[in-house]
């Protein structure tokens, strides 16, 4: 009976040995793939804030860290032309009805949006869903606006008294990408600064 046990160990300590080298061997070989896509994907997200006529640079390659307003640490990366830097990019979150909504946003050196975009969510299909845009336009409605043109306290839906619609039956997932551009663009005019002087 002690024998078949310790048989019985041997060859289940064996599989697992065999599967873990088998799963590090995997992971060594696909995770330059994997990072790849990630870099793809981020050049991917910023073409669609930051256009191709206002720099000149790698976008991925000129990134800089700081800290928003929540005290969350935040990658900025800067869209240069001839060395001045034109724009930043940088990501903002919202709360959805069904949890945080990540989103790219871009602005140019003046404090005018260049392009918002989700980047993850979890909202109903066929409802908030149309935060994205393959689904609709309403996220296209932010380019072009500023703090100039449109006054800080108009960034909300129209429930709120602002002037972004809502959606029927959903106003929690619009509010929410309403308000983590606004929080956005306060970070921007705070920091304006640091965001737009070249090194």
């Amino acid at each position: 009976m002690k024998q078949n046990s310790m048989i019985h160990g041997l060859v289940l300590g064996a599989f697992c040995l065999g599967f873990g080298s088998l799963l590090a061997l995997t992971n060594d070989a696909t995770k330059n793939d994997v990072a790849a896509r990630a870099l793809e994907d981020k050049q991917n997200s910023l073409a669609q804030v930051l256009p191709d006529d206002i720099h000149d640079n790698s976008l991925v390659a000129d990134p800089i860290t700081m800290t928003n307003q929540q005290g969350r640490e935040i990658t900025v990366f800067r869209a240069r032309k001839a060395g001045k830097i034109t724009g930043v990019a940088y990501e903002v979150y919202g709360s959805g009805y069904s949890g945080e909504i990540r989103v790219m946003l871009g602005v140019d050196a003046t404090g005018q949006v260049l392009g918002v975009r989700v980047l993850a969510h979890k909202e109903t299909p066929g409802l908030g869903d149309k935060i994205e845009v393959k689904k609709g336009d309403w996220i296209l409605r932010f380019t072009g606006l500023s703090f100039e043109n449109l006054p800080l306290e108009r960034w909300k839906v129209k429930k709120d008294g602002g002037v972004f619609d809502q959606f029927a039956g959903a106003t929690i997932t619009p509010r929410g990408v309403v308000t983590a551009v606004r929080g956005g663009m306060e970070f921007f005019a705070a920091n304006k600064g640091k965001l737009t002087e070249a090194d």
